[in-house]
C-alpha cells in the first residue's frame, strides 16, 4: 500500500424525494435525500468513495468543508495512514484552526466522515475484501489503534476495548457463516413516512408483511390524534406479534414527549425514537426512566454528534437501543469506539440507515458488531429504507427481511457515474429539468 493520495474531489449530489413526500417526518416535510459525494484519487489509479448523508439544502456547505479538509488527505501515502489511523483521524479533527468551528461535531465532522468513509473503501479495496470482512479478519490490536480514546476513557478504556474484541474472537468463524447465510436482521420504515396518506399506509404493510418484514417503525410526533388513528391502522394490518417502532425526530420538549408516548402505549411499541433534542442527554434520561413501567425504551443517536455524547447517554442510562450512524459520527473510526462502548453497557445497537446510502454502508458496521463485538442478535435490527439503492454500484441486498452480506471489495460507497451526473446539484439534467417546468 504505498501509493499515494494524490487528488481529493467532492460533489454535491441531490434526489428530490420531497415531491413524493419520501422520508418526511415530524421534522422534516420536504426532504431530498442528498450527499456530499467524496472521490479520493491515487498516484496508482485506485480509487476511494465516501459520503455523507444530508437533506438538500446545506449540502454545498458541507462540499465546502470537505474542500478544506482535502488539503489535510492530499499527499499521505495509504499505507501511513492505515499504520497509524488514530494519528490520521486526530490530524483531520484536531487541525488547530478548523477544530473552532466543531470540534467534532456539526459540518466539519460530517465532512470528517465522509473523507474518512472514502480512505476506508479504498483501503477495503486494497485488501480485496468488503469492509465489513476487512474489519472481522484484522488483529484487533489492529482494530483498537485506530479509535481515538480521548475523552471516552473513563468509560471505555483502550485496554478493556481490547478485551472485549479478543473475547469476542469465540464463535466468531461460526456467526461469520450465520451471518452469510442467514443476513443480518432488518426492520422497515418505508411503510409509514408521516406525508403518507392512509391507504399507502395499509398498503405499503400489506406488501411489506407479504415479503416477510416482521419489524416497523412509524413515524410520529405532527398530531396526536392523527398518531392515534395512524399507529391503530397500522398495528390493525402488522397484526399483534409483530414489532412496531415509533420515531418523532426530535419533535418534543421532555414532559411533552412522556405524555405523548404515554398515549400510544396501547399499541405497544419497543421503543420511541429521538422523543426530544438530540443534544439533551438528562432529558432522554429522564425519558427513559418514566417510560420504563410501560415497556417503552428509548432509541437515539443517529444525530448524536460524537462518542463523547454517545459515553455519557450510556451512563446515564439515557437511551435502551443505540442508533449508530456511518455518517453522522466520525466514520469506521468512531463507530468502532461506540460499538464496544455500547458493548460494555449491554445496549443493542439498532444503527440509523434512512438516507440514500446510508444502508449501504452501515451494514457492513453492524455485520462486524454481531460478528466480532456483541455475539448477539436479542433484540437487534438494523434500519432499511427502499429508496435509490439504484444508484450504487453494489446496493444492498435484502432477503427475507434480512441483510445479506456484501461480497465486492470496499465499502459499498461508490455511486454510478451517471447518477452523479444526473442528480448533481445545480447543473443536472434532473434538477434542470424541474426548474424548466
Amino acid at each position: 500500500m504505498k501509493e499515494t493520495i494524490i487528488k481529493v474531489t467532492v460533489s454535491d449530489v441531490r434526489f428530490p424525494t420531497s415531491l413524493e413526500q419520501h422520508g418526511s417526518d415530524a421534522m422534516h416535510n420536504d426532504p431530498d435525500y442528498s450527499v456530499a459525494y467524496v472521490v479520493i484519487e491515487t498516484d496508482r489509479g485506485s480509487r476511494g468513495y465516501g459520503l455523507t448523508f444530508t437533506l438538500g439544502k446545506g449540502t454545498e456547505i458541507v462540499v465546502c468543508a470537505v474542500e478544506a479538509l482535502s488539503a489535510l488527505v492530499v499527499g499521505k501515502a495509504l499505507g501511513d495512514i492505515v499504520g497509524d489511523f488514530r494519528s490520521f483521524y486526530r490530524l483531520l479533527t484536531s487541525d488547530g484552526q478548523m477544530r473552532w468551528i466543531g470540534p467534532e461535531k456539526g459540518v466539519i465532522h460530517l465532512a470528517t466522515a465522509a473523507v474518512l468513509n472514502a480512505v476506508w473503501d479504498l483501503w477495503a479495496k486494497a485488501e480485496g475484501k468488503p469492509l465489513w470482512k476487512l474489519l472481522v479478519d484484522m488483529d484487533p490490536k489492529q482494530l483498537v489503534s485506530c479509535i481515538d480514546f480521548r475523552y471516552i476513557t473513563d468509560a471505555l478504556t483502550e485496554e478493556e476495548a481490547l478485551d472485549i474484541l479478543l473475547k469476542g474472537q469465540e464463535g466468531r468463524q461460526a456467526r461469520e457463516e450465520q451471518m452469510l447465510s442467514e443476513g443480518y436482521p432488518a426492520y422497515t420504515t418505508s411503510c409509514a413516512w408521516i406525508g403518507y396518506t392512509d391507504p399507502q399506509l395499509k398498503q405499503l404493510c400489506t406488501k411489506a408483511l407479504n415479503c416477510k418484514w416482521t419489524r416497523f417503525k412509524v413515524k410520529v410526533g405532527a398530531d396526536l390524534q392523527d398518531d392515534i388513528r395512524r399507529c391503530r391502522l397500522i398495528r390493525e394490518t402488522i397484526g399483534p406479534d409483530n414489532t412496531l417502532m415509533i420515531d418523532a425526530n426530535q419533535r418534543w420538549d421532555v414532559g411533552e414527549a412522556i405524555d405523548w408516548v404515554t398515549r400510544l402505549a396501547e399499541f405497544k411499541p419497543l421503543w420511541i425514537e429521538e422523543p426530544t433534542s438530540p443534544d439533551d442527554i438528562l432529558g432522554h434520561a429522564t425519558i427513559s426512566k418514566a417510560l420504563a413501567p410501560l415497556g417503552i425504551g428509548v432509541a437515539t443517536g443517529e444525530q448524536c454528534h460524537n462518542r463523547v455524547m454517545f459515553k455519557q447517554l450510556l451512563q446515564a442510562s439515557a437511551l435502551q437501543f443505540v442508533q449508530i450512524d456511518s455518517c453522522r459520527l466520525g466514520s469506521v473510526n468512531e463507530n468502532l469506539a461506540v460499538l464496544l462502548m455500547a458493548c460494555k453497557f449491554q445496549v443493542p445497537v439498532c444503527p440509523h440507515a434512512g438516507g440514500v446510502g446510508l444502508c449501504e454502508l452501515v451494514q457492513h458496521l453492524i455485520l462486524f458488531d454481531y460478528i466480532s463485538v456483541s455475539a448477539s442478535l436479542h433484540n437487534r435490527m438494523c434500519e432499511y429504507v427502499d429508496h435509490l439503492h439504484e444508484h450504487f454500484k453494489s446496493p444492498v441486498l435484502i432477503r427475507d427481511a434480512c441483510y445479506m452480506p456484501p461480497k465486492d471489495p470496499g465499502y459499498s460507497t461508490e455511486m454510478k457515474e451517471e447518477s452523479v451526473r444526473k442528480y448533481h446539484y445545480p447543473q443536472g439534467e434532473v434538477w434542470q429539468g424541474l426548474r424548466n417546468q
